[in-house]
């Protein structure tokens, strides 16, 4: 089994790069770490960057997990080919373009883009937010699936994610003692379907809603709270339609409570979104 040991970085294409930094900083909160050629790569806490905006096709995502040395990399791209999935070693150069030291990139079975990178750069400066937004840090992504069964054995049975929850076919799978690091969500097309910061509190939560709602960017879902995790959540409109949400309060499945806890699994209706009440405007969370 391939071990997934963190979520490391976002790359997104976007045919308009000064507007989609744009948002990155003054709505989300993100730091500009720099600027390079056609690429602006963002922090959102310690790690070299955690998003990347290049100018290209706002359909390209690539969302990428770290594993602990060279020997795992390698020993995931021989059991990747080994069950039929074709991966390829980066170059030199997108390596330097990733900040890493090496990666893979694959396709999970819905043609998810994922990277596997390893010694993926830190700072030595501190997270300096363009905004008091109160993130802490960048946590966890949305993935589009086109048949949920299928690729919760992927990243299950050939990745080392685990189920701790699922609503309808949706399964919310965790890489640590986080409640849940990718979410798959059942579409008709592949890609990232939202990207989720942790901030401090239901304050910042709450200060986002209204500057939202004061420059009129569409409020997708919230404020709620998720009866699966436990965390109260915000998702807003982001540039090229992607989804963002800012949560705060997540549940955490320790390896103690992994010797009781046993996934649980809530219908596809609202309230399994939202234990108080709030109705989604995303169309992989309607029924």
């Amino acid at each position: 089994m391939i071990h997934l040991h963190d979520i490391r970085y976002v790359r997104l294409g976007t045919p308009d790069l000064e507007g989609s930094v744009r948002y990155a900083t003054e709505v989300l909160g993100l730091e500009v770490a720099r600027a390079e050629g056609k690429s602006v790569y963002l922090r959102s806490d310690s790690r070299d960057h955690t998003l990347c905006y290049f100018e290209g096709d706002p359909r390209d995502h690539t969302a990428a997990f770290e594993v602990d040395s060279p020997e795992e990399l390698d020993q995931a791209m021989a059991q990747l080919e080994k069950a039929g999935y074709a991966a390829t070693r980066g170059s030199v150069e997108e390596s330097e373009k990733r900040y890493v030291r090496e990666f893979i990139n694959f396709k999970d079975p819905s043609g998810n883009s994922v990277d596997l990178v390893y010694a993926a750069h830190h700072s030595g400066r501190r997270y300096f937010p363009s905004r008091d937004a109160g993130i802490t840090g960048f946590s966890h992504i949305g993935l589009r699936t086109l048949n949920a069964r299928r690729d919760e054995e992927f990243w299950t049975k050939i990745l080392s994610a685990k189920v701790s929850d699922r609503i309808g076919e949706a399964p919310l799978l965790r890489i640590d003692d986080v409640h849940h690091k990718i979410a798959l969500f059942p579409s008709s097309y592949p890609g990232v379907q939202h990207i989720n910061h942790q901030v401090e509190s239901i304050d910042d939560i709450m200060r986002a809603y209204y500057i939202l709602l004061e420059r009129q960017i569409p409020i997708r879902f919230g404020p709620g709270r998720h009866p699966t995790s436990g965390a109260k959540f915000l998702y807003f409109e982001g540039p090229d339609g992607m989804i963002y949400e800012y949560s705060t309060g997540v549940r955490l499945i320790t390896e103690e409570d992994e010797k009781t806890y046993r996934p649980r699994n809530f219908p596809a209706v609202p309230s399994s979104f939202c234990m108080w009440g709030a109705k989604p405007d995303i169309p992989e969370f309607k029924t």
